[in-house]
């Protein structure tokens, strides 16, 4: 499972702290500043035939203070760009009536209990991790597989000291009103609940087995993906963000591989604007051979890390 989606970074907000989504780990951990402002950052320009300019930017959904301020490319290619376009837009994720549309699709309905529909494996896994949760833990129960998957990982991460109010879409959202820049999604907020709903009950099961699994050994290697991200070094990022994904081949094709080729156009389209765009979108996406990068120079485009 991984953390590239925005959706998990809304719902750790409150009311939902504890409900960050894991999409990706995607990149979740990147919590350094930048080294220098001639190092290599995890930023392309995009240049068309026609001479128009996408700027792609990988996003961090939820982040610590310590990564700020940003490389200075990074705030350039802001300031070059009249548009910020997102996973989704910032606006509707922060609207209360969508975050309660978002947490109601995540629970079960009312006949229905966590513990009779997964596996006494699993549900040994659940208490294992919620065993230090006490009363407080059991209206988890009341959650969908993969919402608990999103609930229980969130609480690690924010253990860890990670907050979505500094992720690098909240940032560039909130710079984006505050100097009176357009922004615009690729997706709506219920079309990325609905990748990880229309799961079956068994493939959100494994899911959730999957991400408890993970929990102990993940944050361990956010050190790693901090520095290869620090570096720009796409080569590590992409191994250790999408390693866990291509293992579960049904979720590296829903999660990624459908996602950016749904992008695509929407992208594309871009170039023939007036002016510049910056697109920001978790980091797992620009990556790999399935990478929108990859789509982009197989189309023809011109594409430079920053």
């Amino acid at each position: 499972m991984s953390l590239t989606h925005p959706v998990g970074a809304e719902l750790a907000r409150p009311p939902f702290r504890r409900l960050v989504f894991r999409t990706c780990v995607i990149a979740l951990a990147l919590c350094m500043c930048a080294r220098a402002a001639d190092a290599k950052t995890f930023a392309w320009k995009a240049t068309g035939k026609g001479g128009g300019v996408v700027y792609l930017v990988g996003s961090i959904h939820v982040l610590t203070s310590d990564f700020y301020p940003l490389n200075p490319a990074l705030e350039a290619a802001f300031k070059d760009s009249d548009l910020v376009v997102e996973e989704v837009d910032m606006s509707e994720m922060l609207d209360p009536s969508a975050q309660l549309r978002i947490l109601s699709r995540g629970m079960l309905p009312g006949d229905q209990s966590l513990d009779k529909l997964i596996s006494p494996a699993t549900m040994e896994l659940v208490r294992k991790v919620t065993g230090d949760l006490g009363p407080a833990g059991q209206p988890l129960m009341r959650f969908k597989p993969w919402m608990l998957a999103i609930a229980l990982q969130g609480l690690e991460l924010q253990k860890a000291g990670y907050n979505p109010e500094l992720g690098l879409d909240k940032h560039f959202y909130d710079e984006a009103k505050a100097s009176g820049k357009a922004v615009q999604g690729l997706e709506t907020a219920d079309y990325q609940i609905s990748v990880f709903d229309g799961m079956t009950m068994e493939q959100q099961e494994r899911l959730l087995a999957q991400t408890l699994k993970e929990l102990e050994t993940e944050l361990a290697s956010v050190g790693k993906l901090a520095e290869a991200w620090k570096m720009g070094d796409a080569p590590t990022v992409e191994r250790i963000v999408q390693s866990e994904l291509k293992a579960e081949p049904m979720m590296y094709q829903r999660l990624l591989v459908d996602c950016n080729k749904a992008w695509l156009p929407k992208i594309e389209a871009l170039f023939s604007r007036p002016g510049r765009a910056l697109v920001v979108v978790g980091a797992a996406h620009l990556v790999g051979p399935d990478g929108v990068l990859a789509m982009l120079k197989a189309k023809g485009y011109t594409v430079e890390q920053m």
